[in-house]
């Protein structure tokens, strides 16, 4: 299976199955001397183990990190830097029914097409447990760019048809859907319950701002910073959706609403009047905040029934059984906190090659 790498400079790949014994990542290209413990990465893998909640499955996971390689009396040494996940809560048995037919929403079809065999218990890679490994790596990512002045920042936006209306930063964590409304929160709980009570599951979106970021980080063409956030956000399984800024409305937009024009702030420097391109253009990050959000579809396993077709090419129903989210929004925020992260500070470690400035200012 190729795919399992991201990165070009920081670079991570992620191992492991969702009822294997254990999951993991290594991170390649950490600079040496991070100071960095299990106790940097553990809080962001908290915010999204399973079983913290009503809204999430009631799967129980400790999820501790364990650093096998990298680090030494406290610091990074510049070496990959391995982490591990054991698995201790998988129940596999739930899962063999399902082996003789495809799930609507899950790649059980796909996988079936591309290898010929897939591994069904829980759906094995392409499980959104997976995510807990881009989580540490994500977390390792965050310290980084925090000791530059950056700040990385996801919340939900949506619960459905719920959106947000108020922005308090610090009302993010005071509730176990990380919505910066508070009101919205107690709503959105309310649109979930009732869901559930019907076997059903739904969608939502997780909005990301990021400040503190130079103009000049992105590659102009096939690399650039919209693109790479884009992908590493749609590589997060339930994401169908991506937009940088103003994202889709813009398209009902004329050139004269939709241009963000210059002017000068309080200190003389270039600065923009609004912010309509989300922080990036042509590519390249302009100065102002990053402003990126991603779309994610329901849990497709549900109680619910569904049609689908078995391996003998029947058509069936089915009601998937078994311990799932509701919904995956409130998990996800630092799964997209995490991997803005790691592609932002790749881009950035690129950055300082750019110009014959940067290199003779390094060697000099």
């Amino acid at each position: 299976m190729a795919g399992s790498t991201l990165g070009t400079i920081f670079k991570i790949s992620t191992w492991g199955e969702s009822h294997g014994k254990a999951l993991g990542v290594v991170i390649d290209g950490c600079p040496a001397g991070l100071e960095l413990s299990e106790a940097d990465i553990q809080p962001y893998l908290n915010r999204r183990k399973p079983g913290q909640s009503a809204y999430t499955t009631p799967r129980k996971e400790a999820d501790e990190i364990e650093i096998l390689s990298g680090v030494f009396e406290g610091k990074t040494t510049g070496t990959p830097i391995s982490m591990i996940l054991y698995n201790k809560s998988q129940q596999s048995k739930d899962y063999s029914e399902i082996a003789s037919y495809y799930r609507p929403g899950h790649a059980d079809y796909t996988f079936d097409a591309k290898y010929g065999f897939r591994d069904y218990r829980g759906g094995g890679r392409s499980s959104g447990r997976e995510t807990a490994a881009r989580v540490a790596a994500g977390a390792v990512a965050v310290k980084i760019l925090k000791s530059l002045g950056v700040d990385v920042t996801a919340y939900t936006r949506s619960i459905g048809d719920i959106q947000i209306s108020d922005f308090v930063k610090k009302e993010i964590m005071n509730n176990m859907l990380y919505m910066p409304d508070r009101e919205a929160a107690v709503k959105a709980g309310k649109l979930i319950e009732a869901v559930s009570k019907e076997h059903d599951s739904i969608g939502g979106s997780i909005e990301c701002i990021i400040n503190g970021v130079p103009a000049g980080i992105g590659e102009p063409v096939f690399d650039k910073l919209d693109a790479n956030l884009a992908k590493a956000l749609m590589s997060i399984g339930a994401v169908k959706g991506v937009e940088i800024g103003d994202g889709i409305s813009v398209a009902k937009k004329r050139g004269s609403e939709n241009n963000d024009f210059f002017c000068l702030d309080d200190n003389n420097n270039i600065a923009k009047c609004t912010n309509h391109s989300g922080g990036i253009l042509g590519g390249i990050s302009d100065g102002s905040d990053i402003i990126i959000r991603a779309s994610f579809k329901a849990t497709p396993s549900i109680l619910k029934e569904q049609q689908t077709v078995n391996k003998n090419g029947e058509e069936i129903n089915v009601s998937i059984k078994g311990r799932h989210d509701p919904v995956i929004i409130p998990r996800a925020v630092v799964v997209v906190e995490a991997m803005t992260a790691v592609t932002l500070l790749d881009l950035m470690l690129i950055n300082m090659s750019s110009t014959m400035d940067n290199i003779k200012s390094f060697y000099n």
